[in-house]
């Protein structure tokens, strides 16, 4: 939904949400004046209010109460009144550069560290997604035909490990290779050409593959072999249990929005025993980041942001859910987030959570 706000408009919707941030309060116009010197009178804020609440950025919890943020407020403040600031992720970055111990322990306890650091940072519960089959290194591929029409690629890891992924073949090529034998050739070629290029990379990297590569007369094949590897890279990416690294559900105890405790009660069933719904929502892949609701600036675009209603999980729909990748090298392996009240401090937790990815995808980076 596009929607224009005048400067004023802005300033007064910004002031609201860092006011209603700071207090947990219905903000009323004279505490704007007060408190943000915008230099007009209360009626000015109060009318600006009142364009704000009839374009469903701000409500009023009761009648005679002050404004709060809607979601969708939430989300013109984060996407155009926001700039995360590059100095307090370098800050935070540093932070755990000197807390953590890189060397020692191991990587989830590395992990484990970094979560804790950033629920005591953020005041909000963290989620780091500790790396997945992705991460594991190809030992070998194979396509096969199964039938006429239908072919498997087989990857073997180096642990010995295999994943496969079923698919159609692309009709042209079934029109024009009625011969089996012929269509094993040209798997058999297709396969050389995997090979050569993904022996020895993660798994994870079969996204990086240049299909440009191939030969004219298997140009027609490149849909096909993205289609067969996109799905297997999805397969190897379903969480096992108790994948998903939990640090901060008593600071978040602190937030009014959670004093009831059948509020806690769902979310804390929720990260313990249905870790497989809300894995997919902290770790997305690149191909998917281009649906994210996030800002369009370069800082924002590597952190998503879902804001309540935007969660499609019912015990978060109240929540924020703040997240980013890792990476080893180019491939994202795991995530980084942090799940709290929407009146959450967005510029500091965007930053903080900036922060920890590129820690830890810098120490991933690191020669052994």
């Amino acid at each position: 939904m596009q929607i224009r706000l005048t400067n004023r408009q802005q300033q007064v919707l910004w002031a609201t949400v860092r006011h209603y941030i700071a207090t947990a309060e219905p903000v009323a116009s004279k505490a704007l004046v007060e408190e943000y010197k915008l230099k007009v009178s209360s009626a000015t804020i109060r009318n600006a209010m009142g364009v704000l609440e009839h374009a469903g950025l701000l409500y009023q919890p009761h009648t005679s109460a002050g404004r709060v943020p809607s979601d969708f407020g939430y989300r013109i403040y984060v996407d155009e009144l926001i700039t995360p600031s590059t100095l307090l992720v370098q800050q935070a970055e540093q932070l755990l550069i000197n807390r953590l111990d890189a060397e020692g322990g191991g990587f989830e306890a590395l992990l484990r560290g970094a979560a804790q650091i950033l629920a005591t940072l953020s005041g909000y519960i963290t989620l780091v997604t500790i790396p997945q089959a992705s991460t594991a290194t190809i030992r070998h591929l194979q396509l096969l035909q199964v039938e006429p029409g239908r072919v498997m690629l087989i990857v073997v890891t180096d642990s010995y490990e295999t994943q496969s992924a079923l698919i159609e073949l692309p009709l042209q090529s079934q029109g024009e290779s009625n011969d089996s034998e012929l269509v094993e050739r040209e798997l058999q070629i297709l396969s050389n050409f995997l090979n050569h290029h993904l022996r020895g990379r993660m798994l994870g990297e079969l996204i990086t593959l240049d299909w440009q590569d191939l030969d004219r007369e298997f140009r027609q094949y490149a849909d096909f072999l993205r289609t067969l590897v996109n799905d297997l890279i999805r397969r190897s990416q379903l969480p096992a249990s108790n994948q998903i690294l939990i640090s901060g559900l008593a600071e978040v105890l602190r937030q009014p929005e959670f004093s009831e405790l059948h509020q806690v009660q769902t979310i804390i069933q929720l990260l313990e025993e249905e870790q497989d719904q809300l894995w997919p929502l902290i770790f997305e892949w690149p191909q998917e980041m281009s649906n994210s609701t996030s800002s369009p600036s370069s800082l924002k675009q590597r952190v998503r942001v879902r804001i309540g209603s935007e969660n499609p999980l019912e015990p978060i729909r109240t929540c924020t859910l703040i997240s980013s990748n890792y990476q080893r090298g180019l491939v994202p392996i795991g995530s980084v987030g942090v799940l709290g009240p929407t009146r959450m401090a967005y510029e500091k937790v965007i930053a903080l959570v900036e922060a920890t990815a590129d820690y830890l995808s810098g120490t991933l980076s690191q020669p052994a």
